[in-house]
């Protein structure tokens, strides 16, 4: 059965089978409206003929009925026509037994229904020798002078033709009905074929990217798939940058710790020196690898991330920084509003956050300031200190975002801070600028845009 895991056998069955079941049930109930309105039809040329009969039959002042020799229906007049009338008083009465039968019924016995209401008519299907015919009788009281004869008018008519003009119906009716229902099913095939196109071309370029012919979802799609497909390129270039990200911080920090690990190699010679140099290299050591493990992990598209609170945030770095650097009795101004989030991983906005605001305050004298701000679909990060600034550092202010590229040595670091935060931005489709700060130091300028 894994033909049913088809979504387009399953809409074709589907579809099979309401059309089956609509096509049946509404062949069946034509089919039986048609037999009821040409069986009353039937009924009424019956009656028609009771009328016919009523206006030909005399009786004479004995009580004796008279007909006239022929009638303007012919088959009354034709023997074995399929059409036989007779004119009867009730049961027990000597009209039932004077009765008249028109000459179509010579050398037949009919069977007549046997009595009637007065002024009621009496429609029915009856069968005997093997033949079913159509019945309708009618009765009447008949005046004869100053008494009332009853009289019963029978007629009969062979159901043959009546079931030769429904079979006829029937054939044509089903006919049609199952060439339009084919007609239907060819148009639905073609139809779903149109409608479920995009998915088919959708699994091929799926295929294609599995087998590495296309790098990712290129077509153009109906609404209804666009989301699909957007989000999964999304997922597919999240992958592949993670990838590239874990490939290349394994790389660069392998070639990163050669250096330290010659340097603690050659001060084995040395032993005066060793304590000292194991100390300096290690934590070295423990900067390149914190800064390679946060870079790899930095997923790029936020688009599944749940919004996080940027307020929170912002404060306990703060908080953790006014411990680190006490000494610089530091004055924080914070512009934040308190309900403002944004799709961010929380280990992103802490390295984001934390870099920032660390690499100020080692700058600084005494001033940070810190703003966070959504414009539209843009948020807006600000971190302006009152330090010396890009230009009194001895290296250019688009060198410090290179990893290990620092302002002025005597500063404690290893220049890798700037260095995550442009990563991190670029990882999130965001924008970052230096520049001089009103404050008198330098200034951080980042845009992030909505995933």
């Amino acid at each position: 059965m894994s033909w049913i895991r088809s979504i387009r056998a399953r809409l074709m069955l589907g579809a099979t089978l309401v059309l089956i079941i609509f096509v049946a049930g509404a062949g069946a109930a034509v089919q039986r409206a048609h037999a009821d309105s040409v069986l009353a039809g039937r009924h009424a040329q019956l009656q028609s003929t009771v009328y016919l009969l009523l206006a030909a039959a005399e009786l004479d002042t004995r009580g004796v009925l008279v007909m006239p020799p022929s009638f303007p229906e012919p088959r009354l007049s034709l023997p074995g026509s399929g059409l036989y009338a007779r004119i009867a008083g009730t049961p027990g009465h000597k009209a039932w037994k004077e009765a008249w039968q028109s000459p179509s019924a010579v050398g037949i016995d009919p069977p007549f229904l046997r009595e009637v209401d007065v002024g009621q008519w009496r429609n029915s299907v009856v069968a005997a020798g093997g033949q079913t015919y159509l019945a309708t009788a009618y009765g009447v009281n008949w005046a004869v002078g100053t008494q009332a004869v009853p009289l019963m008018f029978f007629v009969l008519e062979d159901k043959a033709d009546l079931d030769r003009e429904i079979a006829i119906f029937d054939t044509t009716l089903w006919t049609w009905l199952g060439g339009a229902a084919v007609l239907l099913l060819a148009s639905q095939t073609l139809l779903l074929g149109w409608g479920l196109a995009p998915l088919r071309r959708v699994a091929g370029e799926i295929r294609a990217i599995e087998s590495g012919d296309q790098s990712e979802v290129k077509g153009r799609y109906p609404a209804e798939i666009e989301l699909l497909t957007s989000n999964l390129n999304t997922l597919i270039k999240q992958e592949r940058l993670r990838q590239t990200r874990y490939r290349e911080a394994s790389s660069f920090l392998a070639h990163s710790l050669k250096t330290p690990l010659a340097v603690l190699r050659t001060a084995l010679t040395e032993p005066a020196r060793l304590p000292g140099v194991v100390d300096q290299q290690v934590a070295h050591m423990d900067d390149i690898i914190q800064y390679q493990l946060g870079r790899a992990a930095a997923s790029g598209s936020s688009r599944f991330v749940p919004r996080l609170l940027l307020l929170p945030v912002v404060q306990r770095i703060r908080d953790s920084l006014l411990k680190v650097h006490a000494d610089k009795d530091l004055h924080f101004v914070i512009d934040c509003p308190p309900d403002l989030a944004w799709r961010i991983d929380n280990g992103d906005a802490l390295e984001l956050f934390g870099n920032l605001m660390d690499n100020a305050c080692k700058w600084t004298r005494q001033r940070v300031a810190v703003s966070v701000q959504r414009q539209a679909d843009t948020l807006h990060i600000r971190v302006d200190d009152d330090g010396p600034g890009f230009g009194h550092g001895e290296g250019d202010a688009q060198d410090m975002l290179q990893i290990h590229v620092r302002g002025d040595e005597q500063v404690p670091g290893h220049g890798v801070g700037l260095a995550i935060v442009k990563d991190l931005v670029t990882s999130h489709d965001g924008e970052l600028a230096l520049a001089d700060s009103p404050l008198g130091g330098a200034r951080i300028d980042i845009v992030l845009r909505a995933a």
